[in-house]
This record gives C-alpha cells, structure tokens and sequence, in this order.
C-alpha cells in the first residue's frame, strides 16, 4: 500500500478507542520514516541551479525557521503528554521534525546562506512555546498550524518542478498529514469530559494565533516581495479557505467555532 493511502486509512478510522488511534500515528510514522541520505541530488546546468539558488533561499530559510520551531514543541509535547502511547508516537515527531531541519541545513548551505528572517513566524514560535495547557499546545500546533501548512509545501513542490527541494515537501507532506493526523486523534482523548472553561482558553488561544499566522502566510522579504504584490489577492483567497477549513475541523472537536472569527 502507498504511505499517501496509510495516511488516509488511519485517519479513515477515528472510532478507536482512546490512546489506541494515537498509538495507530506512532506505527504509521515508524513507516513513513526516512533519512536526508535518501533525498535526490539538485540537477540542471550551473546556471539554472544559480537562478532556483535566488529564488528559493528566502523559502527554505523560512521553512528552516518553522521546523526549528517545531523541534522545540515537539520536545515539550513528547515532555508533556501523560499518556505512554502518545509519548511513543512524539518521539516519532521529535526525530520527523529534527530531520527536517536537517534536511534545510543542507538546502540552505547549497543556497548561500540565510535570508532574511520572517518576524512573524518568530512571534508565533514564542506564542506556541508559551501555552500554559496541553491540550492548548496540541490544538494550535498540530490541529490547526500543522493543517494550515500542508497547502504551503504543495505549493512549493509545484513550484520547484525536478528539483531536491520538490521532493523534500512532498516528503513534508507525508509526515505533516501524520502530525496532523495524530493531533486530532489526540485531541480527542484530551478533550474527553472537558469543560466549558477548557474549551473557551482554545478558542482563546486560536484567535490569538490567527492573525499572526495570517501575518505570516502573506509576509514577504525584500527578494520575494514582488512575487506577493502579483499574488495577494489569490494568497488570501487560498489562506481563508484554508483558516475556514481549519475552524470546522475545530468544530469536529466540540469547540465552538461560532466564536473563532476568520481575520481575512
């Protein structure tokens, strides 16, 4: 069976019994593991490499950044979670998301270097570190942030057609439908019995988040800045889609969505 139909089948099956869904991401993410090592080399003359080099060194950056971020919170759900399923399968995350990062280190050398930062993302990583809750962190990270970022690395593998860093998100891909995946399930077994208080601090939080990812989304730096003016009314149209399919997702999860205002 292809790793996109294992992905689907374990999210086809949320009936499981508690932890036992979550257990169900861990084997999943077992299989779907996989090493820099593996990624193909980057073809094409000297000069058609120099031109994918500028044009693509702002993204990885960017992409370094949000994985770096997630290594961070992958650590502290693994540290959080009480239960030995869930553990199991964060330690799968923390090693996916270590591995992305190396895989940009060595993009982002073969690049030149680092461009310039996005602030928005840098205000999102301190805001995700600093939920007080589990369950708050699950929520933004993995339910909604890791959600809203497939789309973005399907772009890009689009975008960079036979080249290292197509394969590298549509390998993205994979492992961030797993987190997803695993989120939601999770999610689940933390929700169970909550009150009315817990599930308003997300609402909370999520509306906090959004317009800071919003933010992010649509933020630009200076070699790319072009490319935003040309695409911004398709960017948000793309974006509030994605942000109205994250909040019924939200609501799939018993939180009221009537509350969670779309900031587009």
């Amino acid at each position: 069976m292809e790793m996109q139909e294992l992905v689907d089948d374990v999210v086809a099956h949320p009936e499981d019994a508690r932890t036992q869904g979550v257990f169900r991401f861990y084997e999943l993410a077992k299989r779907a593991e996989w090493q820099t090592r593996d990624l193909p080399e980057t073809k094409g003359t000297p000069q058609k490499i120099a031109r994918r080099r500028d044009i693509w060194r702002s993204v990885i950056t960017q992409q370094l950044q949000a994985d770096s971020l997630a290594v961070e919170m992958a650590a502290q759900l693994l540290s959080l979670a009480p239960h030995i399923e869930a553990k199991m399968y964060y330690t799968t995350m923390v090693q996916d998301e270590a591995r992305h990062v190396e895989a940009w280190f060595k993009l982002i050398r073969e690049a030149g270097g680092e461009a310039e930062r996005d602030p928005y993302l840098d205000k999102l990583a301190s805001m995700f570190l600093a939920l007080d809750t589990l369950e708050e962190k699950v929520f933004l990270m993995q339910v909604f942030y890791e959600r809203l970022i497939i789309p973005r690395f399907r772009l890009i593998a689009r975008s960079s057609r036979g080249t290292v860093l197509e394969d590298l998100c549509n390998r993205l891909t994979i492992d961030d439908g797993i987190h997803h995946g695993a989120g939601m399930a999770y999610e689940r077994v933390l929700l169970e019995g909550a009150g009315r208080k817990t599930k308003a601090q997300l609402v909370k939080a999520a509306q906090q988040m959004l317009p800071l990812f919003v933010d992010h989304t649509l933020w630009r730096p200076k070699e790319r800045a072009f490319i935003g003016r040309t695409m911004h009314d398709r960017d948000v149209a793309r974006l509030k889609a994605e942000i109205e399919d994250g909040v019924r997702l939200a609501a799939s999860l018993g939180i009221d969505v009537g509350e969670i205002s779309v900031p587009v």
